[in-house]
């Protein structure tokens, strides 16, 4: 992998960053990680390390056994004196806590994955002999309300796309910035709007990942697997005119020169830029909407979803790699379609006046 790649860059924090993590938690907890390098992602595995040092400062904190006892001096054995009891507890502090005089807070879903990230973190030790017992696998999974998916309507896209090119209601240190970058965020909006990708898989693009002769980019899909994705002549219209009228003149940082999407710190852009550009934009377009780059993806899954009907190809374009997942996000949508397919059938001609 080139090592001035996004990707490359994003694994060597992640891989920095869990080593930093592996010298608050257990000792035996290396092993853990070591066996997951072949399996999950460094940003799966940085999340899982957040996750149980959560865990253990849950038990240091609150526990009897492990009330202030160090966290480093824990020893395997000590898992198997925790009850499915004591994993309820977790879940429910783990609704509202305070650590180092910050305030921490988790909807039903980041419960779930925790307690997902608990399991999978029994189920290794169980597998080795060196536990007993799984008590978060004797725990139900919080319950996850479905939610209606937020997106913009088609005119709210086309005010958005109007609203980037011209820079209007932007305030006069907004509308600085915005002559020169103007073409950047009609480039990058276009593009999420028209692909469906991810932001981390937008900014990791390089200049060498575009083919307009095939009306495609390579990216790097969640998990690390590369794939290819196709846009149309709205977005490579977009595309080509940052590239010739902006991009081509930029003088990039050293170690990224290849990135497509250039800050005006001549460094490659980062999710955390494009999430900012996005509420800079969307909120002069609704004000009864919170739109992130997530509903931009959300709007072209609908998009997609709504003219074709097809859940398989929404699930494959948008890189899912478990239809269901897709088919839980937009299964609001099938009444509507229903009733479309209702109108669709003809049993028998409709007689003409003679």
């Amino acid at each position: 992998m080139d090592k001035n790649s996004y990707r490359y860059q994003q694994d060597l924090k992640n891989v920095t960053k869990i080593r930093e993590l592996l010298t608050e938690l257990p000792g035996f907890c290396r092993e853990y990680f070591l066996a997951l390098e072949s399996r999950k992602s460094t940003n799966t595995r940085k999340n899982y390390a957040y996750d149980l040092l959560t865990f253990f400062h849950f038990l240091q904190e609150t526990n009897p056994y492990f009330k202030g006892k160090e966290i480093r001096s824990i020893k395997i054995s000590d898992m198997d004196l925790l009850t499915p009891i004591d994993i309820e507890e977790y879940l429910s502090y783990l609704q509202y806590y305070v650590k180092d005089g910050k305030e921490y807070t988790n909807s039903p879903e980041g419960r779930a994955r925790k307690l997902s990230s608990l399991r999978t973190f029994y189920d290794y030790f169980l597998k080795k002999d060196q536990l007993k017992t799984n008590p978060a696998r004797q725990v139900d999974v919080p319950k996850i309300k479905e939610h209606n998916i937020i997106r913009l309507e088609p005119q709210e896209v086309v005010k958005l796309l109007d609203q980037v090119e011209s820079g209007e209601n932007l305030t006069k240190k907004q509308l600085e910035s915005h002559q020169k970058t103007r073409l950047r965020d009609v480039a990058i909006l276009t593009l999420l709007l028209g692909t469906g990708i991810r932001v981390s898989e937008c900014v990791g693009l390089n200049l060498n990942d575009i083919d307009f002769d095939d009306y495609s980019i390579k990216i790097i899909r969640k998990g690390g697997n590369e794939d290819t994705v196709y846009f149309g002549d709205e977005v490579a219209d977009a595309l080509m005119d940052y590239l010739e009228n902006d991009r081509d003149f930029k003088q990039p940082a050293p170690g990224h020169e290849e990135a497509l999407f250039i800050s005006m710190k001549n460094t490659r852009l980062t999710t955390r830029s494009v999430e900012r550009m996005v509420k800079k934009y969307t909120s002069h377009v609704t004000t009864l909407k919170k739109i992130s780059p997530h509903k931009l993806r959300s709007t072209f899954g609908t998009n997609l979803y709504q003219e074709t009907g097809d859940i398989y190809l929404v699930a494959d374009t948008l890189g899912h790699k478990d239809v269901n997942t897709t088919r839980k996000h937009y299964a609001g949508m099938k009444e509507a379609n229903k009733r479309k397919a209702a109108q669709t059938i003809r049993l028998r001609e409709e007689k003409k006046d003679v």
